[in-house]
């Protein structure tokens, strides 16, 4: 890193596309979080959005060219001064100008100068993305250790829809921020790799409005699947009623119940290496549905509710593995009782379920549910144990995956 500053010193390159406006927001979490940014938008994006928001937001002046205030070098001195850049939007032009080498504006001159972790947010149409060109220009770009991360899919520009939309910027600020803490590399151990992870809470309804749940917020599971992701891997999420942003790049199946969360993961199952269950499924649900809104009694009496246990899909799974190898990761919301520690029934369940991994919250007190932070012990079917201390879930996320990464390599 570099010593001018205490604070990390980002440098957001801006290409013009529509997606320009959402830079915006990417901006203003950099800036809230303590970071020191420049702005380094193309003469195309101040089409978009113009000077004076960029330098508002960033309290920075915001030029496009070399030829301003020369006597800095500000086409050499930006990049050199950057712990990290990230362009978002990365527009075709642009990934194939930093692909080439090309350095006919300022932000294309930084590309070329900085020394630091790359990001590439790229958002164009889809027919773009899926050009030759362009998938080659994106492979040149990750092979000399950029990061290019996957667009999600949905609205375009018009009325078209399809892979190439910009990633939502806490996305992208997740995985920019996470490459930092990770000190500006990401291990691509997860190349090739088909994960599935599950994430939130399931439902079961009583009736048509009422429904037995958790607290769950889906946070940690989808902070597994962004960083599996960035590590290489082909991710399939399930996704039990959460209402986060979807991680870039990742194939997301909505479910509500337990029933439904357990189909999708045996189906995704038959052709993943590894499955992480990070979702909380309902260990209970009414043994009968009432067609229509329970009513309150005019005698004050309540309805008698009869509850029948689920089925135990992380059980299930690691006990009838569609294949051998396959890694199977659970986790366990625990509290210490009168017959035992939370480490205590974190062992008996890890026997009990027969996963390769355990990764165990201590939830006394409601802690970790709806949290940004989590601490964890993950323990191993083999005696291991490993200690996770508190930090963004984003960060427990990586730890979970250096586990899993030499478990995939042994199979």
């Amino acid at each position: 890193m570099s010593t001018r500053s205490s604070r990390p010193h980002v440098v957001l390159g801006v290409s013009g596309g529509i997606a320009a406006y959402k830079a915006c927001e990417l901006l203003r979490r950099f800036t809230e979080s303590g970071y020191d940014v420049t702005v380094v938008p193309t003469a195309a994006a101040l089409q978009f959005v113009g000077a004076p928001t960029w330098s508002a937001l960033s309290g920075k002046p915001v030029s496009t060219e070399v030829w301003d205030d020369v006597h800095l070098v500000p086409h050499v001195r930006i990049g050199q001064t950057a712990d990290l850049v990230v362009v978002a939007p990365a527009t075709a032009d642009l990934l194939a100008k930093a692909a080439h080498g090309l350095a006919d504006d300022l932000l294309t001159t930084t590309l070329l100068t900085a020394r630091c972790p790359v990001v590439f947010a790229p958002a164009m149409h889809t027919e773009m993305w899926d050009h030759p060109a362009t998938a080659a220009n994106v492979a040149t770009l990750r092979e000399r250790g950029a990061l290019v991360i996957e667009p999600a899919e949905g609205r375009l520009t018009g009325a078209d829809t399809g892979k190439g939309r910009l990633p939502d910027p806490a996305e992208i600020y997740a995985i920019a921020t996470d490459l930092l803490a990770r000190g500006g590399s990401l291990a691509q151990d997860l190349a090739g790799a088909h994960v599935v992870v599950s994430a939130g809470g399931t439902r079961e309804y009583l009736d048509p409005v009422r429904f037995l749940g958790n607290r769950s917020s889906g946070l940690q599971g989808y902070a597994l699947a962004r960083t599996a992701a960035a590590r290489g891997a082909e991710v399939t999420l399930i996704a039990a009623n959460v209402t986060l942003p979807d991680p870039a790049g990742v194939k997301v199946v909505r479910v509500e119940t337990t029933a439904e969360l357990q189909a999708e993961v045996m189906a995704a199952a038959t052709a993943a290496d590894v499955v992480v269950m990070a979702a909380a499924p309902a260990d209970f649900r009414p043994a009968t549905f009432t067609e229509s809104k329970i009513k309150k009694a005019e005698d004050g009496t309540s309805p008698e509710i009869r509850l029948t246990q689920n089925p135990d899909i992380l059980a299930g799974l690691a006990q009838d593995r569609p294949h051998p190898d396959l890694v199977v990761v659970g986790f366990a919301a625990e509290t210490g009782d009168t017959h035992g520690s939370v480490m205590d029934h974190a062992r008996t369940k890890l026997a009990r379920k027969g996963c390769d991994l355990l990764v165990v919250n201590d939830v006394g007190g409601g802690k970790v549910f709806g949290s940004e932070e989590n601490e964890a012990v993950i323990l191993g079917a083999d005696g291991s144990s490993t200690s996770v201390p508190r930090g963004s879930k984003s960060a427990v996320a990586q730890a979970i995956w250096d586990r899993v990464a030499p478990l995939l390599n042994a199979r």
